[in-house]
């Protein structure tokens, strides 16, 4: 346990309110570039911690780690209900989101810090470096947030080294 009272967890008034005050300071695209990388950093981490690293397990099981970890009984990130593979797009679709929770429906709030998370435990699994984005939303209709992770190809990598690399996060 990090802290002796009041335990490992903190509320998501506060999380919210820390990504507010970031939106203010930094604007909301910048906030999002953030978020998405300390969720990415997150993801690693988490990787590490459940020996997901270049595993060979399939992915229904490197998710399902993914969800034990991040759902009810773990950091209560989300929950992790689904994962497809559709050629090289996994798309995975989750409910409970910490990014979401409080929004009114139709806001344009994206879940970018689970994301992030989600983002860099998967790349760790795989040993592929995965462009995530957040396709579908509970705010916006959407049964659940659904979020698509595409193998970056050759082309794709040449395309984020020059100066458009911030259009397509």
């Amino acid at each position: 346990m990090l802290r002796p009272t009041l335990g490992d967890f903190s509320s998501i008034i506060c999380f919210k309110a820390a990504i507010r005050g970031m939106e203010e300071a930094l604007g909301e695209k910048a906030t999002a570039i953030a978020l998405i990388a300390a969720g990415r950093s997150r993801g690693k981490q988490l990787a590490q911690e459940l020996a997901l690293v270049n595993t060979n397990l399939p992915l229904e099981d490197v998710v399902s780690k993914i969800g034990l970890a991040l759902g009810k009984n773990g950091t209560r990130l989300c929950i992790i209900e689904q994962v497809q593979q559709e050629g090289d797009t996994i798309k995975i679709f989750a409910s409970d989101t910490l990014c979401c929770a409080g929004e009114i429906p139709g806001s344009t709030r994206k879940c970018t810090y689970t994301l992030g998370a989600i983002w860099g435990v998967l790349e760790q699994a795989t040993g592929k470096r995965l462009l995530g984005k957040h396709t579908e939303s509970v705010l916006r209709g959407s049964s659940h947030d659904v979020f698509e992770f595409t193998e970056l190809s050759i082309n794709r990598k040449a395309y984020l080294v020059g100066d458009n690399k911030q259009s397509i996060a």
